[in-house]
């Protein structure tokens, strides 16, 4: 299951969710102006927001890919325009010398903050596309469920890292200014490992 392409993968995904978007920049902007313990409700929200898509990615297309090969097909391919997408967004951003807002602080008491965290990745369709995505990227199209849920755990780990990761590392002031300094250069290694990472999906063989 762990193989040197997987392994390629894992780390384009974990880019992926360290790039910035309404989870990672509403994380940052909690954990600055409301705390780590916040940041961390947050956080752990959106966490099992994301759960509850790749479990229900994983269930669904452990079914749809055994009866119907060509589905694999499809949703590798568009899990390809979306990296490249990825791609261009982040170069869009590296290209430009505007301030980037950090995302604006989520409030209320830590159920609360925790629940909106949950509510942003239930509600935002990106979320399971990115799951089924990976699923048809890093699975064979005879993958059972069992495998699927294996590469589920794999992934998860990857999401918990970054998310809780964020949490702590802009509760710091330190960060967030060495974040602000060198975001250029960030984006600029994002948008070539996602354009690397699309490159080579869409030419390797399938067997």
């Amino acid at each position: 299951m762990i193989t040197p392409g997987f392994i390629a993968i894992w780390l384009a995904w974990l880019m992926a969710g360290g790039s910035p978007g309404p989870a990672t920049m509403g994380i940052a902007g909690t954990a600055m102006n409301e705390g780590r313990t916040a940041g961390l409700a947050f956080a752990l929200g959106i966490c099992a927001g994301s759960a509850a898509w790749g479990i229900a990615a994983a269930l669904g297309l452990s079914a749809i890919m055994l009866a119907n090969v060509w589905v694999f097909e499809v949703i590798r391919y568009v899990g390809v325009a979306y990296l490249g997408w990825l791609a261009l967004k982040a170069l869009k951003r590296a290209m430009t010398s505007d301030e980037v807002a950090l995302g604006n602080p989520v409030t209320g008491s830590l159920r609360t903050i925790f629940t909106k965290g949950a509510a942003i990745h239930l509600t935002n369709p990106k979320a399971i596309l990115s799951w089924g995505s990976i699923y048809a990227i890093v699975a064979p199209n005879d993958a059972s469920l069992s495998m699927l849920l294996g590469y589920f755990g794999l992934l998860y780990a990857g999401s918990l890292l970054i998310f809780i990761g964020y949490a702590f590392l802009f509760s710091s002031e330190r960060m967030v200014r060495t974040y602000r300094r060198a975001r250029r250069w960030f984006d600029f290694a994002f948008a070539g490992f996602f354009g690397v990472a699309s490159y080579k999906i869409l030419t390797v063989r399938l067997s």
